[in-house]
């Protein structure tokens, strides 16, 4: 995806093929091994505190969930609309969060990677909240995410068509409509007024869409989900696998 596309979805710029939308995802599975080392040590948490509790933003724009200094640093792209991230999520997070995080040894990190006109709309409301809120709203919209997909293709592309005509300014509230993100979050605590406001924050979706831009370009990031480990490609999109990998660096 080249500047132009990452400005068009910061601007509001809807694609209008339904279809774009619900196959624009895929992992990158090309990348090098995973570092080895020794087993670590359990790390106790903050007195009082889990480490699957502790949520910090990072200064990649990104949401870490754990003991930040962990030896062993797992980072996500990923994008709400790809459904090979909803997978992953069902499939990895219990084990991810309850043996690996709460170890103290890994941390995780998610950064949200806009990868076509609905992520824009999901992320502006999935981070409207509370910067600790993020990764299990995440995580809660991957699981709605069938029910996205449902409302789209009910809609059709005609109108996804007549909202790509709209002033910038009234996409990402319209998609955000039809699809249902809007039901979604108000159903979680964000009020119709705050999700309106943040449907709106231009400013917050350049952004997102320049921190999509930075990272597609430094980790040559080609689809989602995409995994690293200590800075390194995992090389696979799967929990079987990418869970061996956290277990060879010293997981374990």
């Amino acid at each position: 995806m080249n500047r132009i596309s990452f400005r068009r979805i910061a601007l509001g710029f809807v694609a209008a093929p339904l279809a774009l939308a619900l196959a624009a995802c895929g992992g990158n599975k090309e990348g090098g091994e995973a570092p080895s080392g020794e087993p670590i040590a359990k790390i106790a948490p903050p007195a009082g505190k889990a480490w699957a509790d502790v949520v910090t933003k990072t200064p990649g724009g990104g949401y870490l969930i754990g003991n930040p200094d962990a030896p062993i640093k797992l980072l996500e792209f990923g994008a709400l609309s790809c459904s090979h991230c909803a997978e992953f999520s069902k499939e990895a997070s219990a084990e991810l969060l309850d043996t690996f995080v709460a170890s103290g040894r890994v941390s995780f990190e998610l950064r949200l990677f806009m990868l076509n006109a609905l992520d824009m709309p999901a992320a502006l409301l999935v981070t409207c909240g509370a910067p600790e809120t993020v990764p299990a709203l995440a995580k809660q919209f991957w699981a709605w995410q069938p029910t996205m997909f449902e409302k789209l293709q009910a809609a059709g592309d005609a109108q996804m068509q007549t909202i790509s005509t709209q002033p910038p300014a009234q996409q990402f509230a319209s998609v955000a409509a039809i699809s249902g993100m809007n039901e979604f979050v108000q159903a979680r605590g964000i009020a119709a007024a705050q999700g309106a406001a943040c449907l709106a924050d231009t400013k917050k979706a350049t952004e997102l869409a320049d921190l999509t831009q930075k990272d597609s370009k430094e980790y040559e990031i080609t689809g989602t989900p995409t995994f690293m480990i200590n800075g390194e490609k995992a090389g696979v999109t799967a929990w079987p696998e990418l869970k061996a990998k956290l277990e060879t660096a010293g997981a374990r």
